[in-house]
């Protein structure tokens, strides 16, 4: 749960983190956490119940505030400190578009990036768990599969239920870009009617997400961590020969 705007988490947490009261206090205020040995650096980003879009919810729900979020990835692109980051979701979905947004944000970072799954990655959760360059969900964990819904006033007229299908299209392109699964699968995973009582579409489990490709992995904190571990001594390794290739060519240069 997201409860406040906070660009400089990852440099606060990276400065107060290792106490044992600096740790906590920034896990309350910002609902993530700075974790790191002498070797890499990481930062735990939770996106937890409910996603808040443009309206914000009551006081008894558990959201996650996107406009919070987005400054925070930001803000830890840019952070040289931070080697990877852990993106853990338990969430029911929320407002499609913020969802669709963060997840955006999430595929288009160069730093390295796990998503692991618990509890529940459902709705347009599904989208921000196959964001990351790598995901992960553990084996009791389920992800609900159904199609774009609106509450409120729906004009009965074609462009609206167009609107709702262009809708839904752009998710099923961003999730098919980002993971193996068949569009085919997934369309007809959503307009299931043979599963819930009082809705369309399917809820699967962890091991039924990796058999249809729409997770990496059936795996839990230690293996999203070895990864992630992984990814980040890659990048490094990139880097540092993207260096030597840049002394080299200012060698020529100079002779």
């Amino acid at each position: 749960m997201i409860e406040e705007s906070n660009t400089t988490a990852c440099a606060t947490q990276n400065e107060e983190g290792s106490g044992e009261n600096g740790g906590f206090e920034g896990i309350v205020k910002s609902g993530s956490a700075y974790a790191g040995n002498e070797e890499e650096s990481f930062y735990c980003l939770t996106i937890i119940g409910q996603i808040e879009g443009h309206y914000v919810l009551d006081n008894t729900q558990k959201a996650t505030k996107y406009d919070h979020l987005i400054p925070l990835l930001v803000a830890l692109e840019e952070n040289d400190k931070i080697d990877g980051v852990l993106i853990i979701l338990n969430t029911m979905g929320g407002d499609v578009e913020a969802g669709l947004a963060l997840a955006e944000l999430i595929a288009s970072m160069q730093k390295p990036t796990v998503t692991l799954v618990l509890g529940g990655g459902h709705s347009i959760g599904v989208p921000l768990a196959v964001a990351g360059r790598v995901s992960f969900i553990v084996p009791s964990a389920t992800m609900t599969i159904h199609p774009v819904r609106t509450t409120g006033l729906v004009l009965g007229v074609p462009q609206a239920f167009d609107y709702l299908q262009r809708m839904q299209d752009r998710i099923i392109h961003f999730i098919t870009e980002h993971s193996r699964v068949d569009e085919g699968y997934l369309r007809t995973t959503m307009t299931r009617t043979d599963q819930m009582a009082n809705d369309i579409g399917a809820v699967i489990n962890g091991q039924e997400a990796v058999a249809c490709g729409l997770i990496d992995h059936v795996g839990g904190l230690a293996d999203a961590l070895g990864c992630l571990r992984k990814m980040t001594k890659e990048s490094k390794k990139s880097k540092e020969k993207g260096r030597e290739c840049t002394c080299s060519e200012k060698e020529n240069v100079i002779q």
